[in-house]
């Protein structure tokens, strides 16, 4: 077992016994994370594992049987296999999983969003308050960027939200989610918005050699205005100077609800021979993030790495490929927890971020209702990570 894994202390009474319900599209990422916290607590020794409140505890697997059947319409209906008397329920749901179908009049139809939020609700509503405590982790949070008003429109990621919670939901997880601030629609319950930054730099540390991580050799770039403070964030942490990109649009026309983007005007001090970390939440389509390693790559910036925390790749890959041929990126690194086509894996220019372990470490502590604010500050994690690659490239 892993020193990190040592010093948890996980000694307090579990909430419940502990549940991992994985919604379609997310069974492969359940397993990882069932893997990791049947081999830690099957080590982990505790006074207190013959009490009767450690009651399941230690168990082969925390995976509970679940179906969501369809009828020949195309509704369905949400069953859940297992007793969940008593737990404390884990719920991991992908709504951006496009690859699993379903029967609609003998019609094979794609799982859109809305279809795999309703699975969700189905569930919650087969547990008939039967739980201790609900968890929903949703790392692409459901309509995160219909978040806010402009005009006469709908609020759906603020509407969910209260619906989930309506429904008995006690806490949310979520992962960089578009704007944080939505939670003020559910102000009594818990809602945590977690940045992979420590995943993004081990890995990025992982796979280049020999980068030179200070402020005369590598630079953080913000692609919008919208995501300065995860910039900012890199960019303190790891000593090096910030600069961000503003979308100059033309707000005289509106093309598919939006008003097109006529130039991304960079603000920010000399890019010439330094090395980018071009910072985003996701990646849709990938046309401004392109833009951006182009317009740098024009003002004499080294390699460009590009870290998402979702990569959609909305409009597919060949984009991306072209790019990379050309030198005007070298890395893209996104994380697992939304769905990837195989394609994406065998990319030479892909860096795969697996978050399966810091879900499990985030799971095992809840379940105990410690502390997550270590795992959710990883400041001294980067900092050690810093710290092992200085050394063995000096």
């Amino acid at each position: 077992m892993s020193v990190r894994e040592e010093t948890r202390d996980l000694e307090t009474i579990p909430v419940g016994s502990l549940g991992i319900i994985p919604l379609r599209g997310c069974e492969s990422m359940a397993q990882k994370i069932d893997a990791y916290l049947t081999k830690w607590r099957t080590e982990r020794e505790s006074q207190h594992k013959n009490s009767l409140a450690f009651s399941g505890y230690q168990r082969d697997t925390y995976i509970l049987k679940t179906q969501v059947p369809r009828f020949g319409s195309g509704e369905g209906k949400g069953v859940i296999l297992d007793s969940v008397r008593g737990s404390d329920l884990y719920l991991l749901v992908d709504v951006t999983n496009y690859s699993q179908t379903y029967s609609l009049c003998g019609n094979i139809n794609r799982m859109s969003p809305d279809d795999h939020y309703q699975d969700l609700k189905r569930i919650i509503s087969a547990v008939g308050g039967k739980a201790r405590r609900i968890t929903v982790i949703m790392p692409f949070l459901y309509e995160s960027r219909q978040d806010r008003r402009t005009q006469r429109e709908s609020l759906d990621c603020a509407i969910s939200l209260q619906e989930l919670v309506k429904m008995g939901v006690d806490n949310i997880i979520t992962f960089d989610a578009h704007e944080p601030r939505v939670q003020n629609a559910i102000p009594l319950n818990g809602f945590e918005t977690v940045q992979p930054a420590y995943q993004f730099i081990k890995n990025l540390l992982n796979a280049v050699p020999n980068l030179k991580i200070d402020s005369d050799h590598m630079m953080v770039i913000s692609p919008d205005e919208g995501g300065m403070r995860r910039a900012i964030y890199i960019a303190n942490v790891l000593g090096l100077d910030m600069g961000m990109f503003y979308k100059r649009r033309d707000y005289t026309t509106v093309v598919n609800g939006r008003n097109p983007i006529l130039a991304h005007e960079f603000l920010g001090s000399s890019v010439d021979g330094k090395d980018m970390i071009i910072i985003d939440d996701m990646i849709s389509s990938g046309d401004s993030v392109l833009e951006v390693a182009r317009a740098l790559k024009g003002r004499g910036a080294r390699k460009i790495f590009i870290c998402a925390t979702f990569g959609l790749f909305t409009n597919g890959l060949d984009k991306f490929d072209k790019a990379y041929a050309a030198g005007e990126i070298d890395r893209i690194l996104t994380t697992n927890l939304i769905y990837q086509i195989p394609e994406l894996l065998d990319r030479e220019w892909y860096v795969n971020c697996d978050m399966s372990k810091y879900i499990a470490y985030l799971i095992d502590t809840l379940n105990h209702d410690a502390s997550i604010s270590d795992l959710l500050e990883p400041n001294d994690r980067i900092q050690n990570a810093l710290a092992r690659y200085k050394k063995k490239y000096q």
